[in-house]
């Protein structure tokens, strides 16, 4: 557990295990705390890095900063793994994550030996994007006329990941994820939910990539059935495999020895696709 400058900022990280570089990357609330249980799991084989995004939990906000550009996001990954000095890594993204990690698949395909994506939220590719955009603004809406920021995370948290996942958050990191929505809500998420890669740049990448999405979002009936449609889509453009995983949107949260149980053989032979 330690602090390292990258790119312009100072971001807080956590390596666990001896093996390959794993970097786990955190959507909503940039908590590297998401990842403990996976990481604790998967750390007998692999080095496994998380950390906190910029202005979230442990890294503080940079002086004068205004605004979060995903490719600010992904230079700030790229950045910490140049740092600690374990380039080429595979990475996983969930949710706005797996939005920061496409652009870095992108922008730095360099420090990636293969890239794990689930959940990614491009919503305008889903088949109904004005629904899945007014529950969100209504779940946020509420929180924050309700209780100010704070209560708008943990409305969105509910809403997003459900109970289940929100209920099995280490209270320490919840109150780090509460004391996140000034961020996650006046400068992070405009910039994750405008961020839309086209067709013809997903086509040119050559990195090996898996595409993930939660099970329990395939039913068309299923509130967040959107997230698992942008993943098909994705997977589509992308030329990458398909994978479900346990659960829905949070695998991380609700079934973290299980999700663990899926990346591992995905961390083992991506890498070996293009070798």
């Amino acid at each position: 557990m330690a602090s390292i400058a990258a790119n312009g900022t100072t971001l807080y990280y956590e390596l666990r295990g001896d093996g390959p570089p794993v970097l786990f990357i955190s959507g909503a609330t940039g908590d590297a705390g998401h990842w403990t249980q996976v990481a604790d799991a998967l750390a007998n084989e692999y080095t496994i890095l998380t950390y906190d995004r910029r202005a979230n939990s442990r890294s503080p906000r940079p002086e004068n900063w205004t605004s979060a550009p995903v490719d600010e996001q992904a230079d700030d990954a790229a950045a910490l793994l140049r740092a600690l000095d374990l380039a080429p890594a595979v990475a996983y993204g969930n949710s706005g994550g797996a939005t920061i990690l496409t652009n870095l698949v992108l922008r730095h395909p360099d420090v990636l030996r293969a890239a794990i994506l689930h959940e990614a939220p491009y919503v305008a590719v889903s088949s109904d994007p004005e629904a899945a955009t007014t529950g969100l603004q209504t779940v946020i809406s509420e929180g924050m006329t309700e209780g100010g920021p704070p209560l708008a995370v943990e409305y969105f948290l509910r809403h997003v990941a459900g109970d289940e996942a929100y209920e099995s958050f280490d209270p320490e990191m919840r109150t780090r994820m509460l004391g996140n929505g000034e961020t996650m809500f006046g400068i992070e998420m405009e910039g994750i939910f405008a961020y839309m890669p086209t067709s013809e740049q997903l086509a040119q990448v050559r990195l090996p990539c898996a595409v993930a999405a939660g099970v329990d979002n395939r039913d068309p009936d299923a509130t967040h059935h959107w997230m698992y449609e942008s993943s098909q889509w994705l997977a589509h453009e992308l030329g990458a495999s398909f994978v479900e995983t346990p659960g829905a949107h949070m695998p991380q949260a609700t079934h973290p020895r299980a999700l663990a149980e899926v990346l591992r053989p995905l961390i083992d032979k991506l890498p070996k696709v293009l070798a």
